[in-house]
């Protein structure tokens, strides 16, 4: 074997993977500088990460090498040294190179964003291409990043000719049998790593950004194709399913519910004593926006006056968290009012419709329900799960074939109504007018009106309109957080001068933070997000219990003294029997957040425990009671049941 690494006909092959190992190590550790600060590791951490790193790199330079040993087996000895061989190997190196220095730059920014390696994310965005690429077109100089890419791959080549590497290779002479058997060396080798070498190899560790820092970005990547979507009852621990409905019947009864079915459901009728109030909702369901950019929750920069100042007189949820880190997950919280599901959102998945969403208890009482959306709503399937159930559309749209299957109506934004756009959306400011005229509409119809609004302004690449705060635009996250909080404040000053104003409750909720990456696998302060609720008409109230985003509207029905019929997980926060809880999950992690006991749930059957303490944001290990367990499996059991089975779907 030996000789045939050492073989001239091999020389480009071996080299290859020598440079792919080495630029590895380099990113790995550019990576491992970025988040020094983060990661308290020892030397034998250090060693373990570029131990393992460099295992999963071997991996993905074998992936890249096996078309070329086909193309060497089928390739005649004679022809080795022909003018056919030199133009598709040079060729051939060249895009291979080109592709590596474009997937190492991808790995950097995409650190840069989630601090992680690719992952389903990163799937998610080659479906997405038009907002991808635009994106990154306008948060990076695209002509000056893809000629220095091009400029690298010609530096890489050029190497090779110095060095004589392509030389050597045109005078092989190795024969077809010994080609043969370096092709089933490669070809069984890779076969190990396709069946054997689990990416979750690299996440045995403590440390979230060393698991992070071990993998491989391309083998992440196909990793996250790979189990896009996770089968509860395979992966995760499981508990005797009628126990696991008992648990959570039990945490959902109280004196006010009466439950429908006898088991396998949490489908129950809520009754209020009280007279019942219709005012108009609207949700604002903000980008990315973390508690940690107000004021409130320790921040000094003045980005949120608005927000700051509108705090003090709401209704606000002080100790609340976001299920997830994808905007996604905050829709599948904020309508469906469940636990998350491991792997995709519901809202991306199919058979989604006509479920037991927040909007049809809003259409039991009368209302129109409609989703507002900045950019296209085809991105991320945000179009076809809320037309699917039930909601009127307005977005920026381009795609507009598979609005047939759906009775609402659905209406694009006009370049008329349009001032500032990038590869997102619209800016907010002109997503709120869209909403104001559909209020204006409702209410011209006599029509209480229930608005799922979802911004876009607070992402990158962080630019607005020009002139309207003192950062400029682009800038940073600093800018675009600040912006956004500018355009709350204008909305809400516009239509205080209209008719319906009065009657209109506004909701300011995030969908996620700005940035969910911390050393643990599930750093819990990364998910705590402001949710406030704005001219209800109630006395200011600060709500200190710890709760979820699928709590707000349970609680919000109960202010109302709504009586309906209700599917969904989430509780009155205010009710005297409520016992403190959050869900937080990744794609494949689910956390489950009681007073200061995190249990987590991972694939392999794996439960974690730790003790949380709010105040350093710190986690211990710890064995938890029993009863603790059975409680976070229940609620993520039964959700999961739910929704394969049919039972999230809606009666009304």
């Amino acid at each position: 074997m030996k000789s045939l690494l050492r073989s001239n006909t091999f020389k480009i092959l071996t080299r290859f993977i020598i440079y792919f190992l080495l630029v590895s190590f380099l990113i790995r550790a550019g990576l491992l500088l970025i988040s020094l600060p983060k990661i308290d590791l020892s030397f034998l951490g250090v060693v373990k990460i570029f131990l393992t790193g460099a295992m999963f790199d071997f991996g993905v330079a074998l992936f890249f090498s096996i078309p070329y040993t086909v193309y060497l087996l089928l390739l005649p000895t004679k022809w080795s040294n022909s003018l056919f061989n030199k133009i598709v190997t040079y060729s051939g190196f060249f895009l291979v190179i080109l592709i590596t220095m474009f997937s190492f730059f991808a790995e950097i920014t995409f650190w840069d964003e989630f601090q992680s390696r690719f992952n389903f994310i990163a799937v998610d965005y080659l479906v997405y291409t038009y907002e991808v690429i635009h994106n990154i077109n306008e948060s990076y100089p695209l002509p000056l990043l893809i000629g220095g890419m091009i400029i690298l791959s010609m530096l890489v080549v050029y190497i090779f000719i110095k060095r004589s590497y392509f030389k050597e290779s045109f005078n092989g002479d190795l024969g077809f049998g010994k080609k043969a058997l370096m092709f089933l060396v490669t070809i069984s080798i890779s076969l190990v790593y396709i069946f054997s070498v689990n990416n979750s190899f690299a996440e045995s560790g403590k440390n979230r950004f060393a698991d992070e820092l071990s993998k491989a970005g391309i083998y992440s990547f196909f990793a996250a194709f790979k189990n896009n979507e996770l089968n509860f009852d395979k992966f995760y621990r499981l508990i005797d399913n009628q126990e696991a409905f008992k648990i959570v019947r039990n945490e959902l009864a109280d004196s006010n519910t009466t439950f429908v079915d006898t088991e396998n459901s949490i489908r129950r009728h809520i009754q209020s004593n009280g007279t019942e109030l219709h005012p108009n909702v609207i949700m604002i369901t903000i980008e990315s926006f973390s508690a940690g950019f107000m004021s409130h929750y320790g921040n000094r920069e003045n980005i949120t006056p608005v927000m700051d100042s509108l705090w003090e007189h709401s209704l606000r949820f002080n100790n609340l968290y976001a299920t997830g880190t994808r905007t996604v997950r905050g829709m599948e919280a904020l309508t469906l009012s469940v636990p998350p599901t491991p792997g995709n959102s519901i809202v991306r998945r199919p058979r989604n419709g006509h479920l037991s969403t927040v909007g049809s208890i809003f259409k039991s009482k009368g209302y129109e329900t409609h989703f507002f959306y900045g950019g296209d709503g085809y991105f991320d399937n945000m179009n076809q799960y809320f037309g699917s159930n039930g909601y009127s559309v307005t977005d920026r749209g381009r795609n507009l074939t598979s609005w047939d299957n759906f009775d609402a109506p659905r209406y694009i934004i006009p370049d008329s109504a349009v001032q500032f756009e990038n590869a997102w959306g619209i800016c907010d400011e002109d997503l709120y007018k869209a909403v104001e005229r559909g209020a204006d509409s409702s209410y011209s119809q006599s029509k209480p009106f229930y608005f799922f609004v979802m911004t876009t302004s607070n992402h990158r690449p962080y630019t607005y309109p020009p002139g309207r705060i003192d950062i400029p635009s682009g800038s940073g996250r600093k800018g675009a957080v600040r912006y956004t909080d500018y355009a709350i404040g204008k909305f809400l000053q516009d239509i205080s001068k209209k008719p319906w104003f009065q009657n209109t409750i506004v909701i300011l909720v995030a969908d996620h933070c700005a940035s969910s990456a911390g050393k643990d696998v599930i750093d819990v302060a990364k998910y705590h997000i402001p949710a406030m609720v704005v001219n209800s008409g109630i006395a200011p109230l600060s709500i200190d219990k710890l709760c979820s985003q699928i709590d707000i509207y349970p609680t919000l029905f109960s202010l109302l003294h709504w009586s309906y019929e209700s599917n969904i997980y989430g509780k009155d926060v205010l009710s005297p029997g409520y016992q403190e809880r959050a869900f937080l999950g990744t794609y494949q992690t689910l956390g489950y957040l009681k007073r200061d006991s995190l249990v987590l749930l991972a694939p392999q059957q794996n439960v974690d425990s730790y003790l949380y303490d709010y105040n350093t944001n710190q986690q211990k290990e710890y064995k938890p009671s029993p009863a603790l367990i059975q409680e976070a499996i229940a609620n993520y059991q039964t959700a999961y049941f739910l929704y394969k089975n049919g039972g999230l779907k809606s009666n009304i």
